[in-house]
This record gives C-alpha cells, sequence and structure tokens, in this order.
C-alpha cells in the first residue's frame, strides 16, 4: 500500500492532485519525459537549458527548425505548458500548490527576460543569438499556460516593464478564464463548473477570489484589455469544453475595448478540453496546429 494512503486528506482536485495535511502533495497524472534530440529525421533539433539557476531553478526547452542558411532568422515563439499549474513540467519542480500565483508569473516573465536578453545577438545561447527575430516575437500557451501567456502580454503592455522589445502576437488555445458568475454553458455542466471553481483557490490561496483580474481578464476591478501589448491575438476554443464561452467572451470583449491590434477565434468542433495534446494525429488535431503554423508565419503587415 502507497503510504499516501495512510495519510489523512486535506483535499483532493479529482484526476489532478491529492494534498495530504502533513503537506504531501500526489499528482494524479504522470508526465512523459521525451529526452531533448540534436538530429531528428526532420530537421529539428532541441535542448534543454537552466534559464535561472538554483534556488529558483527555471527551465526550458529551445527547438531550432532545419536551417536553409547558417543565418536563417525564424519567428521566435515562447511556448507556457498547461496542467492547471500544478502539472505538466517534466522538470521544473515549482509548481502550485507547493509554489501557489504568483511564482508561475514571475518565473514565466523572468523567463521571458532572459529571451529577450539575446536581442542584441550578444546573450548567453547561440540559437537565439543567431537564429531568433525579434521583430516577430510570440506567446503562446495551453489552458494554465494561455492563462500566463496573457497575463505576460499585460505586462508587457505597460511602458514601465522595461522588456525592450514589442510582441508581434499572442496565442491562447482553451485559455484557463474564470469568474464568480457563470456565463454560457457553465451553469448547465455543472461537475466541470466545481471541479474548475475549486481551482483558483487551490493555486492562489492569497487571494482566491474568481474575479482576480489575473484569472478574469473581464474582471470590473480589473485593468482592462486595451493595454495587452502585442499587435495579434488569436484566442482557441473547444466546442464541448467547459472553459469555452470564456475564450469565447475574452474575443468578443477585445474585439470591441479599443485595443490597437487584430483578435481571431478559431472553435474546434465536437472536441473538448487539451484534446489535441492527446492525439497529435488526428485531423482536428493538425488543423489547429496548421492554423497556429499561419498565425506565426503570417508575412503580411497588419498595420
Amino acid at each position: 500500500m502507497d503510504n499516501s494512503t495512510k495519510q489523512e486528506l486535506a483535499y483532493e482536485l479529482e484526476g489532478i492532485i491529492r494534498v495530504y495535511k502533513d503537506g504531501h502533495v500526489q499528482r494524479l497524472r504522470e508526465t512523459d519525459f521525451v529526452p531533448p534530440s540534436y538530429n531528428l529525421s526532420f530537421g529539428l533539433s532541441s535542448k534543454d537549458l537552466t534559464i535561472i539557476p538554483q534556488p529558483n531553478l527555471v527551465s526550458a526547452r529551445l527547438y531550432l527548425p532545419k536551417l536553409h542558411h547558417p543565418n536563417h532568422k525564424f519567428p521566435l515563439l515562447v511556448y507556457f505548458h498547461g496542467g492547471a499549474f500544478c502539472l505538466s513540467s517534466p522538470f521544473t519542480l515549482k509548481k502550485a500548490p507547493e509554489h501557489p500565483i504568483p511564482t508561475a508569473y514571475e518565473d514565466s516573465w523572468a523567463a521571458l527576460q532572459w529571451v529577450v536578453s539575446h536581442r542584441n545577438s550578444d546573450g548567453p545561447e547561440p540559437w537565439l543569438n543567431d537564429h531568433a527575430d525579434f521583430g516577430r516575437v510570440f506567446l503562446a500557451g495551453e489552458s494554465a499556460g494561455a492563462n500566463i501567456a496573457h497575463n505576460l502580454a499585460m505586462a508587457a503592455g505597460d511602458p514601465d516593464s522595461g522588456l525592450g522589445i514589442g510582441l508581434l502576437g499572442v496565442a491562447l488555445i482553451h485559455p484557463y478564464f474564470w469568474g464568480s458568475e457563470p456565463i454560457g454553458s457553465e451553469a448547465v455542466d455543472l461537475d466541470r463548473k466545481a471541479l474548475v471553481d475549486r481551482l483558483w483557490p487551490i493555486i492562489c490561496p492569497s487571494n482566491p477570489d474568481h474575479d482576480d483580474p489575473r484569472v478574469n481578464p473581464l474582471s470590473e476591478n480589473g485593468p482592462g484589455l486595451t493595454g495587452l501589448g502585442c499587435k495579434r491575438v488569436l484566442v482557441g476554443v473547444a466546442e464541448k469544453d467547459v472553459l469555452r464561452d470564456r475564450g469565447w467572451a475574452y474575443y468578443q470583449a477585445l474585439s470591441r475595448s479599443g485595443w490597437m491590434g487584430v483578435v481571431e477565434i478559431d472553435e474546434t468542433q465536437g472536441e473538448g478540453h487539451g484534446f489535441h495534446l492527446h492525439d497529435l494525429e488526428s485531423e482536428k488535431a493538425k488543423h489547429l496546429i496548421q492554423r497556429l503554423a499561419a498565425f506565426f508565419n503570417r508575412d503580411v503587415p497588419l498595420f
């Protein structure tokens, strides 16, 4: 018998984590570790590195597409993984609830600043110095990662942020946004609503209010969306996702906010939250990936 079964349970998020009264956390979904590769058959190389050493220990995996010539420059995508702020990281240890909000935002901002430190081609990582186009920088993420991407874009829009570059675009796939008052189908899907209702107070005990602007960008107490620090936004939603209506509400609010950019939305019919992560070879997953690729590689200027 696992020792954790003998301990007294404090609370559980079904299918995600169990937290015991002695502080022990049991994560109920394993994260597979796939090693990086420098010589994949289709021309993509990858490597892992530590961005910030101990005690923070922020790590990342870098990907470099096949080079057509030595000085080839690519759009730079900074992607934040999902997992309810407490799952799905194979090598970074700082996850909630042991490291609650704002840790994820602070670490992600530090990672973005590290990336931007290469903008003059004199940073510590040669791949970024030689091949990143800092005129085409994008943030993206899925679920909690999309929440992080939005919040970093808001921070980047602050003229006093000191980021040093402009963001071209942000892609939010099945973004984790919520609120105290149910909207759309949330009032119908009560089981999944109850699960999401429990999440924010666990990962952000310092402010468990579901109208905290970090989880509810449309909160009346928030800064609004006009300061979003990018020129393009793509919102991806899925028909059967309990978070679908929040994605649509974000798209609609951004469209009429006065923000001086272009926002698009793409809905996948018949699928649920994070469907593409479980079957990358499905036609709907391929469509979503192609939609993202087109968003990142679009050459037609918007302004």
